[in-house]
């Protein structure tokens, strides 16, 4: 294996380590000091769901649960919302099925502000990572290790 990449690699445990070590806070309970950029972890009690990484971690969590948030910017809700809904197969054309369509749903759009809701409430842990090479590797690294069960890294 190449030593550039070896070394991202290496630094992989420690950073997953360090997220882990971190006490749980709720969206609701951000931190107004924090750095942006790095690897966070949704869980609902022992359940770790999710793991995203972003540029600005406490602006995606506000996308991931504000009440407000769009269709567009909540993706995990959405992702969520299907799921209790029963409507599994996402679809990327026009008409029944799709975002925008499942948006006029009067009983998706109320599982999905549940579902914003819900990410309210759950646990969330983070750490920094500023080098956008690692914080994709760590992304999946603690997604894999953690098996969320709402990260697929299937291509749409």
């Amino acid at each position: 294996m190449d030593s550039k990449f070896i070394s991202h690699v290496e630094a992989l445990k420690p950073q997953l380590m360090c997220l882990l070590a971190m006490q749980p806070i709720t969206p609701d309970t951000l931190p107004a000091k924090m750095f942006r950029k790095g690897v966070y972890v949704l869980s609902e009690g022992d359940n770790d769901l999710y793991v995203g990484r972003s540029n600005d971690i406490k602006k995606r969590i506000g996308r991931h649960s504000r009440p407000g948030a769009t269709h567009r910017m909540a993706a995990l809700a959405f992702r969520l919302a299907r799921e209790a809904t029963g409507n599994l197969k996402a679809t990327y054309k026009k008409g029944e099925g799709s975002r925008a369509a499942l948006m006029e749903d009067d009983n998706f759009v109320a599982a999905f502000n549940a579902a914003k809701a819900r990410i309210r409430k759950m646990s969330l842990r983070f750490v920094e990572e500023n080098d956008p090479v690692r914080q994709a590797l760590l992304e999946i690294y603690v997604a894999v290790v953690l098996n969320t069960p709402h990260n697929d890294f299937d291509n749409h």
